[in-house]
């Protein structure tokens, strides 16, 4: 008797860092458990990964509650015609990582991603005497603590980390606001139909002329979309011009299409990024 011993393919999803990373706990939040995260140490990584099929998704952290929007990813998006297929709130608990036994007045570095760090400014500007060294993950930075037995480094990660590479947590919570969110993005090569979408990231130029901005977003105001984000990058080589990012939710799909068949007429070079579903923001 033949039995079936065919495993079905996980899902390989590009991450930003090493596994225990938030991106991971990300990629297991969206798509479930069973997923193959694909390490990569930066956002330019991670994009090649996902443009060369060496994943099926990426996940791509864009804007913290409190570090704010990571404008570099911003260009990225554009330089890599990615579609938006979906969107993420992650709560963010930050703790403060050493070797075990190692005590808080014993440390004399604390090292993270940046947007961890920026994330506990008021813990770090608390402390006096420490010194600040940025890295490319947060998970990388524990994994560093570990394997070079750094007794005066500590790392800011999460619990995930601090289980993965045996690690104690000096100081749990550091982050400055308790209700602290990063939005992550779910990143395709290819644009899918999304038949519940009610929220869509858009790109767009204007012409450099008073008013020009404002009659777009009234034209969404009209057809009562919600603009729920906008945010202006330089346009590269353009001296004096941005390209203008909007996240837009409607109720009715055919009050969003209308917008769009006016706002078309309005800008120029507009772009879909992606149609999905609004995410819900839920703190723990």
């Amino acid at each position: 008797m033949k039995t079936d011993t065919t495993k079905k393919k996980k899902l390989k999803v590009a991450i930003q860092g090493l596994t225990a990373s938030f991106h991971e706990v990300a990629a297991r939040t969206y798509f479930g458990q069973d997923v193959e995260p694909v390490e990569c140490l930066t956002f330019h990584e991670l994009c090649e990964t996902l443009k060369q099929s060496k994943a099926d998704f990426a996940i791509m952290a864009i804007e913290n509650s409190i570090a704010g929007s990571i404008l570099p990813n911003y260009f990225l998006l554009q330089q890599y015609h990615f579609s938006i297929a979906g969107e993420l709130y992650l709560p963010i608990h930050l703790h403060l990582l050493a070797l075990p036994g190692v005590k808080l007045n014993a440390i004399k570095t604390i090292e993270s991603h940046p947007m961890a760090l920026r994330q506990c400014t008021e813990f770090i500007h608390a402390l006096n005497g420490i010194e600040i060294r940025e890295s490319d993950d947060t998970a990388l930075s524990a994994k560093r603590v570990k394997t070079l037995k750094l007794k005066n480094t500590a790392a800011i990660a999460n619990e995930l980390a601090a289980k993965k590479y045996g690690l104690q947590i000096v100081e749990k919570r550091i982050e400055t606001h308790k209700k602290n969110f990063t939005r992550f993005l779910v990143l395709t090569r290819k644009s899918a139909i999304n038949e519940k979408a009610n929220k869509a990231s858009l790109s767009f130029e204007v012409a450099n002329a008073v008013g020009s901005l404002a009659e777009a977003l009234m034209t969404f105001k009209a057809n009562q979309i919600n603009l729920l984000k906008i945010q202006s990058i330089p346009v590269i080589g353009k001296p004096n011009e941005y390209s203008i990012h909007v996240d837009v939710e409607w109720k009715r799909r055919k009050q969003y299409d209308d917008a769009m068949k006016k706002v078309l007429r309005q800008v120029k070079n507009l772009n879909v990024l992606g149609e999905y579903k609004k995410a819900k923001i839920e703190y723990n």
